[in-house]
């Protein structure tokens, strides 16, 4: 078990690496060490590591953690392993204001902040309408954020009608996904979020795996289900609130990698979770260094990358197992 746990402590720190030498900036290996061992230096290698490739890495790692774990929550509360964390509507809030504060000419500096204040809305809203008896309804949450979430996809389709091209290639950019521009200043902004959306996660985490086997049989062993709801809502939209404000709309992380963690680690929720950080932490680098490394020049979005990942790897997952159960790892 040590020896899994240190391999996927590698595999973060091999991914990361792989990501500081690639870039639109042709670099040697050599030039990026040196840049790396002396990150004081004024020269161009040292300042395209240390300006733009260190944060683009760290804040790719910072994103696959945050959508992962976001996963491993909200499928452990909905006992669903299809769920995905931009169920509760987090992506199409963030997405639909976007489009529109684009629209009306808003800063582009206020842009994260807009995508996260509108998608934590939205997924508060989806929450509201799913409370039932103080608790949550599952059901309800999921037809809420289906629909919530259908609606905001037809208003960013207005926007972009209406938008033509130019601006509107500005919005269909942010709603592929991509790291591209992102500094020091933008990971520190949403990086508190994440932090109390950890700290949700671990009040709740303990009664996860009560929850997992059904709200009877929590409430049997001693669970408080109401606040083990609410805690685990809480964490898993803040977490993914954060990815989005930071890199946009990155699909298939919250999906697949849950269900890899839970064949290397267990359905264990610490774990799942933890094994989750980790190849999240390991994936979204990887993605972003194929990004930016594939059609150079240009740059092809990060969740285009990500799709052509998934949805194969989603389809081997679910034909290798027996039944849809055996995607819990039993």
């Amino acid at each position: 078990m040590i020896a899994r746990w240190s391999a996927l402590v590698a595999l973060v720190a091999c991914a990361c690496t792989i990501g500081l030498f690639v870039g639109g900036s042709a670099l040697a290996p050599a030039e990026v060490l040196r840049a790396l061992f002396h990150p004081h230096a004024t020269t161009d290698a040292a300042t395209i590591v240390w300006t733009l490739r260190v944060p683009r890495v760290l804040g790719a790692a910072f994103v696959g953690a945050a959508l992962a774990m976001s996963g491993v929550l909200l499928q452990g509360l909905l006992r669903n392993p299809l769920v995905d964390p931009f169920l509760t509507g987090v992506s199409a809030g963030a997405g639909a204001a976007i489009a529109i504060a684009v629209a009306v000419g808003a800063a582009a500096p206020l842009i994260p902040g807009i995508g996260f204040a509108a998608g934590l809305a939205t997924a508060l809203f989806v929450a509201f309408l799913a409370r039932r008896r103080g608790g949550l309804d599952v059901e309800r949450l999921i037809l809420a954020g289906v629909s919530l979430s259908a609606l905001f996809g037809a208003i960013v389709t207005l926007v972009l009608v209406r938008l033509g091209r130019g601006s509107g290639d500005a919005v269909l950019a942010w709603l592929a996904g991509s790291l591209a521009n992102r500094g020091y200043a933008e990971l520190v902004t949403t990086l508190p979020y994440a932090v109390v959306g950890l700290i949700c996660a671990a009040l709740a985490v303990p009664s996860l795996n009560a929850m997992r086997l059904g709200t009877t049989v929590a409430r049997a062993v001693g669970v408080d289900v109401v606040r083990t709801q609410w805690l685990v809502l809480a964490a898993a939209t803040l977490l993914a609130a954060a990815a989005v404000a930071l890199a946009g709309v990155v699909g298939f992380v919250g999906l697949i990698v849950p269900h890899v963690a839970r064949r290397l680690a267990g359905t264990d929720a610490r774990a799942s979770l933890s094994a989750s950080a980790l190849l999240g932490a390991a994936l979204v680098p990887l993605a972003d260094a194929v990004a930016r490394s594939i059609a150079q020049p240009t740059e092809v979005p990060l969740g285009v990358v990500l799709a052509f990942v998934g949805v194969p790897t989603f389809l081997y997952l679910y034909t290798k197992s027996a039944d849809g159960a055996r995607l819990w790892g039993t």
